[in-house]
């Protein structure tokens, strides 16, 4: 990784933030029309395209659900279950908080009710590796909020099957449906719907760069999380932190793919030039190294800052998706921090750890957008029911007021209706 002496923040973060690929949104924008057109006949024309199956049906049937169970083994399952049974406990809690709300004053009585949405639709990435635990993080609070009808698409193999972790993770988690496609007609299929996949009123979950721009380019007709991806760590470390264990993370969250976005924040010297040297022996030896060396090497830096001030103002600014602060005091420094997706403190909280049993979310916001919300949740799968009720006498006595307000507006039309009732 290259090391950089950090003399002016603002002009570093400007160097360094990598710039989000922009050709690919004509690509994406002709599949989700294609979709939009042909439905299913072009949902399999892309999977032939881009994964070789031949797929005949589309949604992953009981048998296959029940054979997918037989491929894997019985830890497997079990560790799948103390994956949800923790998250589940987190979001329960979170759900546990939200309470219908009356407010009276002067005869005027508003209620705010939280609701499930009434169907969502989990986007499970494939590829490059398996993401059973993206299952649990998207379907476990969509199931924890109530939601009725939930739906996972994940892309199938050349034999047309999607891995059979991460079907048995969609039916371990209470998923309604599963299906075997991916990529942008996937997207395309939860937005518009076609005759197989109907259509979803929410998309959530990680993806690559197309699946991005897919769900961006389908936002103005179907509600989605966020736009996430690829994976960002930063780590804020002092000369107290073990070099290993920062070069041992850094590696973890690159291995994800070549374009992951990978980094330590520091004030010392020393301890930057040790995590450098502790990579290169590492790098040979482990699984994945070529994507761990070309992430690393092409997006990676190491940022020696002057003060500890310097370091939390460029931690805000980059607003990586995981922080990890190994320092002295971990819990000062994050007081300080607005903008991550998740905060780890101290040695033995790895954002690997976070990534699966932890009872945290891991779809989390990236491209700086942690400094707007934070990790998935519950509350990404309900919406606020007002209510409102008033009285002749009631609404008489504001009518003077709107009046006012209405005539400021110039929509005289809408005191008319107050008027018509309490004159």
């Amino acid at each position: 990784m290259r090391i950089t002496k950090v003399n002016n923040v603002e002009k570093f973060t400007a160097k360094v933030i990598p710039k989000q690929p922009q050709k690919n949104k004509k690509l994406v924008d002709s599949i989700i029309k294609d979709v939009q057109k042909n439905g299913d006949v072009a949902i399999r024309k892309y999977e032939k395209k881009f994964t070789g199956a031949k797929i005949s049906s589309l949604q992953v049937s009981k048998t296959e659900i029940k054979n997918a169970y037989s491929k894997i083994s019985k830890p497997e399952i079990a560790a799948l279950r103390i994956a949800r049974d923790k998250l589940e406990k987190t979001e329960s809690m979170l759900k546990s908080i939200l309470k219908t709300k009356t407010i009276s004053n002067n005869g005027i009585k508003i209620s705010k009710k939280f609701i499930p949405i009434q169907s969502v639709g989990c986007y499970i990435p494939g590829g490059l590796a398996k993401y059973p635990s993206s299952v649990i993080m998207s379907v476990v609070p969509a199931k924890a909020a109530g939601v009725k009808r939930i739906v996972v698409v994940s892309p199938p193999n050349s034999d047309g099957k999607i891995d059979p972790l991460t079907t048995v993770a969609a039916d371990v988690c209470g998923a309604n449906e599963i299906y075997k496609t991916g990529g942008v007609q996937s997207i395309a299929a939860l937005s518009n719907g076609t005759k197989s996949i109907k259509k979803v009123d929410k998309i959530v979950g990680p993806g690559g760069s197309f699946v991005t721009a897919a769900k961006f380019l389908s936002s103005d007709k179907t509600a989605i999380d966020m736009l996430a991806g690829p994976t960002e760590l930063g780590i804020i470390a002092d000369e107290s932190a073990n070099s290993n264990y920062v070069a041992l993370d850094l590696i973890s969250q690159a291995e994800h793919s070549k374009d992951t976005f990978c980094y330590l924040i520091t004030t010392s010297e020393k301890l930057a030039k040790s995590v450098n040297e502790n990579i290169s022996k590492l790098i040979s030896k482990i699984d994945r190294n070529t994507i761990v060396k070309s992430s690393l090497k092409n997006n990676g830096f190491i940022a020696i800052c002057k003060t500890k001030a310097d370091m939390i103002k460029l931690a805000n600014i980059l607003a990586p998706e995981h922080l990890q602060i190994m320092t002295k005091n971990p819990e000062s420094i994050s007081s300080q921090i607005t903008s991550s997706g998740l905060i780890l403190l101290g040695d033995y909280t790895p954002s690997s750890a976070s990534d699966y049993l932890l009872g945290s979310n891991h779809i989390l916001p990236t491209n700086g957008f942690g400094k707007t919300r934070g990790s998935l949740s519950v509350f990404d799968f309900i919406k606020i029911k007002s209510e409102i009720s008033t009285s002749k006498s009631s609404i008489a006595k504001i009518s003077k007021h709107l009046k006012i307000l209405t005539n400021a507006e110039g929509l005289p039309n809408h005191f008319e209706a107050v008027r018509g009732r309490v004159q």
